[in-house]
């Protein structure tokens, strides 16, 4: 890193550990969650540039961009908490204010990231935003979804997960790339040519496999004993997919309805196994599994947070697709039994009908 960007970035923390920071104290008031950042990425040393994310996958993403550069990328959400429904405690909003980047999802989604991103702007901090949503067509919420029952949505009547569709999520790496650039001009060439490289290598690659697993597929519906967040999947690869819990939080409640639209469902498909949410709760599933045909669930994740055993293994968006979610689509499509679709020993023992976080 140049003498001129450390200098600069040193300069600005000082600065704002004195004003900006206790501006911001009030943004979030304090709660019992825990407040330190999960993960942290890219070459920098900790003493350059710093840019925050408000989610993992955009954490991920960022950290795939900067590599080779002095800029460090920091995941706000802390290990083992789903990214959605999570409410920092002040020293998180400190942190963004000391950043020189925050990365967020675009507004709606996270309120948290809105309050703060308003403070910022009102009071003139100059830690530079980085919307990973700016362009991304959304697609209509779920016909399942009342209106009343829309929850935290990017738009109302929109549903903000596309990030699961790798093809969506290409454009939010390349948002990223240009922020990233424009807050480090001399390293603008490197960005950009991480994301490509990114976006066209790992991510066409996760497309065309995801492809692959769901065309193989007789069954064209899958049973989720999970939240309202999969639609971009069934959008993208022309699949079904059934939230248990309609509602687009993770912590929404299962009503019985849900329950006997669920045992329709699982009965007119001979469906034997379902998914269910790695960071939400095992009851639902249990329910299933106690009064239905289903002999087990198996785990899947909007890729909305991680769990220590990812992070001492440097997981990623394309390690857990590949680990997680697209072992679980090919057992609960009826493609292979859980023992061929296995990617490494022991992984049906550890995730079949698996316990909470």
């Amino acid at each position: 890193m140049t003498r001129e960007l450390a200098e600069r970035a040193t300069t600005r923390r000082n600065v704002l550990r004195v004003g900006g920071a206790a501006a911001l104290a009030g943004v979030a008031g304090c709660t019992s969650l825990p407040s330190a950042p999960g993960q942290t990425g890219g070459d920098g040393d900790g003493d350059g540039p710093v840019a925050v994310a408000s989610f993992f996958t955009f954490f991920d993403f960022g950290r795939q961009v900067a590599d080779g550069t002095p800029l460090t990328v920091e995941n706000l959400v802390p290990t083992g908490l789903h990214g959605h429904g999570w409410e920092p405690n002040a020293s998180i909003t400190q942190r963004i204010v000391e950043a020189d980047a925050f990365v967020h999802v675009g507004a709606d989604f996270q309120p948290w990231a809105d309050r703060a991103i308003e403070t910022i702007q009102g009071d003139g901090v100059d830690t530079a935003l980085i919307n990973a949503r700016e362009g991304v067509d959304l697609v209509d919420l779920a016909a399942t979804l009342d209106r009343d029952e829309e929850g935290v949505g990017a738009q109302r009547g929109k549903d903000p997960h596309f990030w699961l569709d790798p093809q969506r999520a290409k454009r939010s790496v390349h948002n990223i790339a240009e922020g990233f650039a424009e807050l480090l001009p001399e390293y603008a060439d490197t960005f950009r040519d991480n994301a490509e490289t990114y976006a066209a290598g790992v991510l066409d690659r996760i497309d065309a496999d995801y492809e692959t697993i769901f065309d193989r597929a007789d069954r064209d519906i899958v049973q989720l004993a999970a939240h309202n967040a999969f639609q971009y999947i069934g959008v993208r690869y022309g699949v079904r997919m059934r939230p248990l819990v309609t509602n687009l939080a993770a912590s929404g409640d299962v009503k019985p309805a849900d329950i006997r639209e669920a045992t329709r469902v699982i009965r007119e498909n001979d469906i034997r196994y379902v998914a269910n949410g790695v960071f939400e709760s095992q009851r639902p599933a249990q329910q299933l599994v106690r009064e239905t045909a289903v002999d087990a669930y198996f785990p899947v994740t909007p890729y909305a947070g991680v769990r220590e055993e990812w992070v001492a293994e440097n997981w990623g968006y394309e390690e857990i697709a590949y680990n997680i979610n697209m072992p679980t689509f090919e057992i609960v499509l009826g493609n292979r039994s859980p023992e061929n679709a296995a990617p490494s020993e022991g992984w049906v023992e550890r995730w079949r009908n698996f316990e909470p976080v």
